[in-house]
């Protein structure tokens, strides 16, 4: 005979609305993680020459990937979280630099920059549910780090 208690059916409300997001020290260093990344970014960004209109230009480029949402949210969801992943810029990196292409190189490096600013002010990847549920918090509410 057991004695352990029956798994509950459902989770409480706030931990059904908080799965998925990271807390506490992880997600310190995950923010700080972003404010490397911006800020390294940034330095290399400083010495490829391009003019620094350009990364004011094209500095929030990569929230574009939010129009998905105009489609549907998985759509929304998908396209904004490609945009906001390190993976993408660090191919067209890549590109740039074994293509002796300095512009290319230039962009990767301000999207980087876009991306660890974000991970810095705890803007994280998107779940499908709500476009507010990040994997670094729900946006719009304050989380202890």
């Amino acid at each position: 005979m057991s004695t352990t208690a029956p798994a509950p059916t459902h989770l409480p409300t706030s931990a059904a609305t908080d799965s998925g997001i990271v807390r506490g020290r992880p997600r310190t260093l995950l923010r700080l993680e972003g404010l490397a990344l911006l800020t390294a970014a940034l330095v290399a960004y400083s010495q490829t020459g391009q003019p620094w209109w350009l990364l004011a230009a094209t500095l929030l480029l990569p929230d574009l990937g939010a129009l998905g949402y105009l489609v549907s949210s998985s759509a929304g969801t998908l396209l904004y979280n490609l945009a906001h992943t390190t993976t993408l810029p660090l191919v067209l990196g890549g590109l740039g630099i074994w293509a002796h292409n300095t512009l290319a190189s230039a962009l990767a490096l301000v999207w980087l920059a876009h991306i660890g600013m974000d991970r810095a002010m705890a803007y994280g990847l998107k779940y499908d549910d709500d476009p507010s549920h990040t994997h670094l918090g729900r946006l719009g509410h304050q989380h202890r780090t």
